[in-house]
């Protein structure tokens, strides 16, 4: 397992919300799709229970351009 294992959903959100992200609209099912406004970033997150697969949110971090380091940098 590395570093990026063990997110769920809402520590993901709230990470993504202290980096300038918001909720832009709900997409098909469980999926939302959210939004930087100042680097016109988007993503989308899917919101299933239980821990995000390491390779799903390394492919959110680099659609948002957020290095694992920031990410995980406790705030």
């Amino acid at each position: 397992m590395g570093r990026l294992a063990g997110f769920r959903y809402r520590e993901i959100i709230k990470r993504l919300k202290e980096l300038g992200f918001e909720f832009h609209r709900q997409a098909a099912g469980s999926h939302e799709i959210w939004v930087n406004q100042v680097s016109n970033r988007f993503t989308t997150i899917p919101n299933h229970p239980g821990d995000m697969p390491e390779g799903t949110l390394r492919a959110i971090l680099k659609q948002c351009a957020i290095e694992q380091d920031i990410f995980l940098k406790p705030k």
